[in-house]
């Protein structure tokens, strides 16, 4: 876990995620660019990303492990948004933290929790 920094495993899992979440997207047929866009939000905001991984945690879905990487992605010092509040940001960033972790490590497990978020 301690190769990278948590705002470096964010940082891309911030990438990798939308990028699920566009294919997931596109495989539904959606064809309007406005459209994706507005459907992704549903998904990649700091806002839903929160209520993802609330989701996650409360239907048990992460293991001790994954939870403690979310939580060291959240206690993580980075900038501040100016877009959100600063749980929800703090909140977003162990998520991302989380998906870049498990795209490093384990893209199994990352394929499991984002079947699970799609669903």
């Amino acid at each position: 876990m301690q190769n990278y920094s948590p705002l470096v495993l964010a940082y891309l899992g911030d990438s990798v995620y939308e990028l699920f979440v566009r294919e997931y997207l596109v495989n539904k047929g959606i064809t309007k660019v406005n459209e994706l866009q507005t459907k992704s939000l549903d998904y990649v905001s700091a806002k839903s990303q929160r209520r993802i991984l609330e989701e996650l945690e409360n239907n048990n879905i992460l293991n001790d492990n994954e939870l403690e990487i979310v939580k060291w992605g959240r206690n993580a010092k980075g900038r501040i948004s100016k877009t959100t509040d600063i749980v929800t940001y703090r909140t977003s960033t162990g998520f991302e933290c989380l998906i870049g972790y498990l795209y490093l490590n384990n893209k199994e497990r990352l394929k499991e929790v984002i079947k699970e978020i799609l669903k």
